[in-house]
């Protein structure tokens, strides 16, 4: 039986930094898996549409796994894609989204040890800033990757703040934190990639004085959890 094409169905922007992420996890995923079709493909604002993509393959008759390059079940992933999918004709499995994996709370807990913020260091506050969403339950879910990082670390605490929508916002976070007794802040961004939110996010880090660490961007333990994702429905494929 030939095996499925991956497609990794990214948000897209404008912004070229975010597009250039997803190319580059396809690229790891290659390495990772030879032999596996992988391709980057978009919902909106980047090249190629994921619709495209998905309609292309339908016209050679060639399966595929959609994986969701995003990091909540929210609108991108409950609503528009699966809308791209039925508009394409393309009879594909669809993985679940990234989520708060547990590799993807370790990468994020190296990119804040890499902002001056190691996981022994009591005096430490980290503020993890998501993009935000209508959602209630996307926000609840995103929410705790807090817990999860405070699990692993000895710090006065971590927030979990929002960079669009609902409350708290960064300042409203940093402060809570400084009220627990933490003095020495980071911000880090639960996102994939740089792009015009995670620039926000910046600028308000800046104004309030505090460093911000890297997105988890192109990294194998990303890699890693698209192909888990892809490896899980092709599991639950064999076993019907």
């Amino acid at each position: 039986m030939t095996e499925p094409a991956l497609i990794l169905a990214a948000h897209g922007s404008s912004d070229a930094r975010s597009p250039e992420v997803a190319v580059a996890l396809a690229g790891r995923i290659r390495r990772l898996r030879p032999g596996l079709e992988v391709r980057a493909a978009f919902l909106e604002k980047s090249a190629p549409f994921v619709g495209d993509v998905l309609a292309d393959l339908a016209k050679r008759g060639d399966p595929a796994v959609v994986v969701p390059m995003l990091l909540a079940s929210a609108h991108h992933a409950r609503v528009d894609l699966p809308a791209v999918i039925e508009e394409s004709g393309a009879v594909v499995r669809v993985a679940e989204a990234l989520g708060e994996d547990p590799a993807l709370v370790t990468l994020l807990g190296q990119r804040i040890a890499a902002a001056g913020a190691p996981a022994d260091r009591r005096d430490v506050g980290v503020v993890v800033v998501a993009v935000g969403s209508s959602n209630e339950a996307a926000n609840a879910r995103t929410a705790t990757v807090a817990a999860a990082l405070s699990a692993r670390t000895r710090w006065a605490g971590v927030e979990v703040a929002f960079a669009t929508g609902p409350h708290p916002t960064v300042a409203e976070a940093a402060a809570r934190l400084t009220r627990r007794g933490a003095r020495h802040l980071v911000v880090a961004p639960w996102f994939l990639a740089h792009g015009r939110i995670t620039d926000r996010v910046a600028a308000v880090a800046a104004e309030l004085g505090i460093p911000m660490a890297e997105p988890l961007g192109s990294h194998n333990l990303v890699a890693a959890t698209l192909l888990d994702r892809f490896d899980a429905v092709q599991l639950a494929r064999i076993a019907a």
